[in-house]
């Protein structure tokens, strides 16, 4: 795992109050992190490290596709018991899969921890997956496929993935093509569990009412079966995912707005350069034209205050998806027709802006931004439990606040100016265009306002 140095100091106060991520891991390799708030609830669950990225062509959606057969009974729960139970506690089951990680959580009351973990282990380790069940959920996954094509958002993101990662598992989509929902078999979910589902790459998170010792004992009753070796010594290597400028257009003049993403290739989750992006994409912000009080006086972002007073676009915002060892930093807007090509300018001309002027209090004015929203996001025992999970599959460790904020505060316009320059200037993009989309700049204009001739 990552230690503290990889970020350049050793040590850091917590911030005044906040509990300790506690982090234990058992003989077999599975770790078992908690904080605990003192809530009369508790989210508990379990990270593993596998998504779409770990799929190959023919079994990509296969993560997917298990998440929907999770709850569907497991060999001592058949599915209507499973939800008697999970219903009689009052508490909520869920699940997600990502491009590289996987998640089966619920929140209960905080007495409840133990049976929790219990029908938890049962799910992920004891899953019924029988056929009957399996060919149900295939018509429930084939229909989850036709809204996400509904959802302009995730297609557009998908499509920029698909581009920039082309030729690697990267660019697969988490739900997977409709062809393989149709395909995949019960061999091939009992092959997929079986490849993935390793202790090592296993943690057991908790946050709220829980007590760390008990859940290391729960975890050590429930999951020191859990494998830790590979059939074969086929521990699956991921393989680095290149990043290619390109473009895909998917033009739809029946679409009454056009969804555009640009992006270059971002920092991996763990890099030191991660924090000085954030400030970057803090100071280019987001802006929604359906949020009150649209008041200019509120929009502190340039981009922001621009799409406000020329009607630049009905939204943008700035995004980084990092991965384990790449990402995406870019800017994603929905804009009328008319506007494509000035809302491009503006949003490439802020990039700019970021490699070659940014100021003083422009740095000051995204580092607050940032900071309260870190902590905006940690509001209840789900998101810090996810926050836990995350991190310790990403990092080794769970990042305290107060790391955060003394890397934040680290943070100078020279460094700014500096870090996006090593990413943004003069690099060539990744561009996806969704609905009417004719006039987005053709691919080598959008290059060339990837630099400035002008210093």
């Amino acid at each position: 795992g990552l230690t503290a140095l990889a970020f350049g100091f050793s040590t850091v106060t917590f911030l005044v109050g906040a509990p300790e991520t506690r982090l234990t891991s058992l003989d077999n390799g599975l770790r078992v992190a908690s904080e605990e708030t003192g809530h009369g609830t508790c989210t508990v669950g379990l990270w593993i490290s596998a998504g779409s990225r770990y799929e190959s062509e023919k079994n990509n959606g296969a993560g997917f596709f298990l998440e929907h057969m999770a709850f569907k009974g497991t060999k001592k729960h058949p599915q209507t018991a499973l939800e008697q139970q999970v219903e009689s506690m009052g508490a909520h089951l869920s699940a997600y899969t990502s491009r590289e990680h996987t998640a089966y959580y619920m929140k209960t009351m905080a007495k409840d921890l133990p049976k929790a973990v219990e029908l938890l282990s049962e799910v992920v380790q004891n899953c019924s997956l029988s056929e009957a069940e399996i060919e149900q959920q295939r018509g429930v996954v084939l229909r989850e496929l036709e809204e996400v094509e509904s959802n302009l958002q995730d297609v557009c993101l998908d499509l920029l993935h698909a581009t920039a990662f082309q030729g690697t598992p990267l660019g697969h989509s988490v739900m997977g093509p409709s062809d393989n929902a149709r395909t995949l078999t019960r061999q091939d979910l009992v092959e997929y569990v079986n490849s993935h589902y390793k202790a090592p790459r296993m943690v057991l998170a908790a946050a709220g009412g829980v007590n760390h010792d008990e859940l290391v004992s729960l975890a050590k009753t429930h999951f020191s079966g859990v494998s830790f070796e590979y059939e074969g010594d086929a521990v699956p290597v991921l393989s680095p995912c290149r990043f290619t400028g390109s473009e895909i257009r998917m033009r739809d003049d029946a679409l009454p707005l056009a969804h555009v993403a640009i992006a270059v290739e971002g920092a991996s989750a763990a890099s030191p350069d991660i924090v000085p992006l954030m400030v970057a994409n803090s100071i280019i912000g987001s802006f929604d034209l359906t949020f009150g009080g649209g008041k200019v006086g509120h929009l502190s972002s340039r981009l922001a205050r621009l799409a406000a007073e020329e009607n630049l676009c009905h939204s943008f915002q700035a995004f980084h998806s990092s991965y384990s060892d790449t990402g995406l930093l870019g800017i994603y807007f929905v804009a009328d027709k008319n506007c494509i090509d000035d809302m491009m300018h503006w949003s490439q001309n802020a990039w700019m802006n970021l490699c070659t002027t940014v100021t003083e209090s422009d740095v000051a004015r995204g580092k607050n931004a940032l900071k309260a929203s870190l902590v905006g996001q940690l509001n209840g025992t789900t998101p810090i439990c996810d926050d836990i999970g995350r991190h310790i599959l990403n990092y080794g460790r769970r990042i305290p606040l107060a790391e955060w904020d003394a890397r934040i505060d680290a943070v100078t316009p020279r460094m700014v100016r500096d870090i996006c320059s090593k990413y943004i200037y003069d690099k060539c993009p990744a561009v996806a265009g969704v609905g009417p989309i004719e006039q987005l700049p053709d691919y080598n204009r959008m290059r060339s306002a990837m630099y400035w001739l002008r210093f």
